[in-house]
């Protein structure tokens, strides 16, 4: 069973930058397609950014295009969002997930995920 952790949260300004991790504690991330998704106050989960397993392919909401990158480390079994140019509506808890049927692609769609972290909050304030 994979179990994800992330990291990396906190409070930044806007304009300003983080980098949240993606990490397996048990089996690995590097045979599926991970997603980032955010929930924010009051709002319902959203798909941020996924990457299929070889890394090729790549999606973004449109909220975080050009802002945010998904990438992966295999070596280290690590999936990484950085996100720039933060802004107010950036601030959500930030989940990943993985996807264990989807091979060659990704979707942003919760209901295809499979395993889930616990998330990590994201503050985005001055």
């Amino acid at each position: 069973q994979l179990q994800l952790a992330e990291s990396g949260g906190g409070l930044v300004q806007p304009g300003g930058s983080l980098r949240l991790s993606c990490a397996a504690s048990r089996g690995t991330l590097n045979r599926y397609a991970i997603g980032w998704f955010r929930q924010a106050p009051g709002k319902e989960r959203e798909g941020v950014a996924c990457m299929e397993q070889s890394g090729g392919t790549t999606r973004y909401a449109d909220s975080v295009k050009g802002r945010f990158t998904i990438s992966r480390d295999y070596a280290k079994n690590t999936v990484y969002l950085q996100m720039n140019n933060l802004e107010p509506e950036d601030t959500a808890v930030y989940y990943c997930a993985a996807d264990l049927r989807m091979f060659g692609d990704c979707v942003l769609f919760q209901n295809n995920m499979d395993y889930w972290g616990k998330g990590t909050l994201v503050t985005v304030s001055s």
